[in-house]
């Protein structure tokens, strides 16, 4: 018959226990703050401040903007974040963001779906079969920009 043993681990390691010392273990939890000493930018915010840059007549997609934020893998975040662009101010131009191919892959969260062309052909953008019509001309790269 086997009895189980107890690990040894050193004092103050046990979890809910206090130390050796008596005194309660020391936690730091580390703030994002900007220069101006305010508290650090949501990523959301950020994607928003991104996509205000984006000038008129021209798109870019959620990818590059996750990249130039330097999460290159969070291209579906960069979307969710423009599902909130319409409640934030200053206004977001969320329809100058489309997928990697040059689709309006986000047209079905406006009402009605067709808005999003319309916002892009009043850019002066043109659009045919919900597809940007010379993409790889028209493509804005956020991060040679910023």
């Amino acid at each position: 018959m086997t009895t189980a043993r107890k690990k040894n681990k050193p004092p103050g390691k046990e979890s809910g226990k206090k130390p050796a010392t008596g005194k309660a273990p020391v936690r730091e939890r580390l703030n994002a703050v900007k220069p101006s000493g305010g508290r650090d930018d949501s990523f959301f915010e950020l994607v928003h401040a991104v996509a205000r840059q984006i000038p008129k007549g021209r798109v870019t997609s959620y990818g590059a903007i996750a990249a130039a934020l330097g999460t290159k893998m969070s291209a579906r975040m960069v979307g969710w974040a423009m599902l909130s662009a319409h409640q934030a101010d200053p206004v977001v131009p969320a329809h100058r963001v489309v997928n990697r191919n040059g689709l309006l892959s986000g047209r079905h969260h406006y009402n009605p779906p067709e808005r999003m062309q319309q916002l892009l052909e009043m850019d002066g953008v043109v659009v045919k079969d919900n597809q940007v019509v010379d993409f790889k001309r028209l493509f804005w790269d956020p991060a040679r920009e910023l």
